[in-house]
């Protein structure tokens, strides 16, 4: 007989094993496992994480999974992957795909949460987590190769809201050791939890999407250990999976003997400042042009200043003129341009609002016009950034980014990304903690139980004084 698409799905997520991985799938892997958490750590100390866990803390069980850098802080472990899941995305700092979307998020809290939550008896090595993460990430590349409308930077649907909460499901089966029929319920149970739209993106909600993605899929693969039942052919209906595309057309997965990672074949960005993807080609055309506009280190005076065009990809969430909260300005093309020829570069303390409200800031961005080129397409894998600035006395100079540094084409050096985690990291850990991280993800096929990871993940262990009852 036939095997459905989903049936395949299913197959795959339960078939795979740690003989499938292949070195280069380990390395780009172990990149991301360590660029999340270090994300993760720093956007504890947003706003957005910081209500996500205070309304978190109503809901309480006996089976309790930790939030990281938060030893005082533990939750149900759906609870805890959505807190750890927003504290990934809350910056828009995690790591991008292509087809785009931000696989890590919505996979690692998951299996975190669920390493510290299954019986001690149950041991998981680093190379169990390194199996189910790239289950997880695989199923949503798969699922993105079925629509020419996912290869292209998202109109309707935020993309990890979607492929996000069926990688999460196929992780925590993996985990789990579900059935290959179970496997296949969590997709269909996952498929009715997914889902947001792209009109959050540049507000606080959007964090919510990989927080959200990271619980439900975890909840739709313990729905399906109780026997709950979906749609069997989810993955292989237009009114299924297909509701989310315009153009689904879905195709069975080739047998587990034949398999092949995608990210064998497409390695993710990682980014180098907190903003959306787009926005780093033009940090980079801009640090470039800069230099033509600078005077012992200083920019002109803003008023020389007569035009600034930017040919960029019409991306509309992107396309913000005035932007008003940290959140819009990292979805603004113009903040981006506009603080980089001001300051030299795009650092986390440039999305602080009393950066974003400065009068050059704004003079600037009033001088700033967008200019959409036939052949700029809007795929992370294929659009540059041409700026062009005109003086008041007549001289206009122009430059391009075509690849920005961490982009796939060109990758952030092991150093670099060490880096990122560091800075990113020690905002909530000690610097020991930290440097026992980085060994430890770096050598995560060797690790023998992960509980070691999660222990550390907790941050430092809290004085006994401080827990004074309320």
């Amino acid at each position: 007989c036939m095997l459905s698409v989903t049936e395949s799905f299913a197959r795959v997520i339960h078939g795979l094993t740690v003989g499938h991985l292949t070195d280069h799938v380990i390395q780009r892997s172990k990149r991301m496992i360590l660029d999340t958490l270090g994300v993760g750590f720093l956007g504890t100390s947003t706003d957005v994480f910081h209500k996500a866990s205070e309304y978190s803390k109503i809901y309480s069980s006996n089976v309790s999974s930790s939030v990281w850098g938060r030893p005082d802080l533990r939750l149900p472990p759906p609870y805890a992957a959505f807190v750890n899941g927003v504290a990934i995305h809350s910056m828009d700092f995690d790591d991008t795909w292509h087809p785009a979307t931000h696989p890590s998020g919505a996979v690692l809290p998951v299996l975190m949460a669920l390493t510290e939550a299954l019986p001690s008896s149950q041991k998981f090595s680093g190379l169990d987590l390194l199996l189910a993460f790239n289950v997880g990430i695989e199923v949503q590349g798969q699922l993105m190769h079925f629509s020419k409308e996912a290869s292209d930077i998202p109109k309707r649907f935020h993309p990890p809201s979607v492929v996000g909460t069926l990688g999460s499901a196929a992780a925590a089966s993996k985990f789990l050791g579900l059935s290959t029929a179970k496997c296949q319920e969590a997709l269909a149970i996952a498929v009715s939890h997914a889902g947001a739209p792209m009109a959050n993106a540049a507000t606080q909600t959007k964090p919510l999407h990989i927080g959200n993605a990271a619980r439900h899929g975890m909840e739709s693969a313990f729905l399906a250990m109780l026997g709950l039942q979906g749609n069997k052919q989810v993955l292989d209906m237009q009114t299924g999976f297909g509701a989310f595309y315009a153009n689904y057309s879905p195709q069975v997965l080739p047998n587990l003997d034949s398999h092949t990672w995608l990210l064998d074949q497409q390695d993710v960005a990682f980014k180098r400042f907190p903003a959306h993807l787009a926005t780093h080609w033009v940090a980079d055309a801009a640090v470039s042009i800069r230099k033509h506009l600078v005077t012992d280190r200083a920019l002109l005076p803003t008023d020389c200043i007569e035009r600034i065009v930017l040919r960029v990809p019409d991306v509309q969430y992107v396309n913000r003129p005035f932007p008003d909260s940290e959140h819009e300005a990292r979805h603004s093309f113009q903040y981006v341009a506009c603080a980089t020829l001001l300051d030299g570069g795009i650092t986390i303390p440039s999305f602080h609002k009393c950066q974003i409200t400065r009068p050059q800031v704004r003079e600037l961005l009033g001088k700033v016009e967008l200019e959409h080129p036939w052949d700029n397409l809007p795929s992370f894998n294929t659009l540059y950034c041409e700026i062009s600035i005109t003086l008041s006395d007549g001289a206009t100079f122009t430059e391009c980014a075509e690849t920005f540094y961490g982009h796939w084409r060109k990758p952030l050096s092991k150093e670099d990304l060490r880096g990122k985690f560091r800075a990113n990291a020690s905002s909530m850990l000690s610097c020991d903690i930290v440097e026992r991280l980085i060994e430890i993800v770096e050598n995560l096929e060797d690790l023998e139980d992960c509980s070691v990871l999660t222990t550390l993940l907790k941050g430092p262990s809290p004085p006994v004084m401080a827990s004074k009852s309320i």
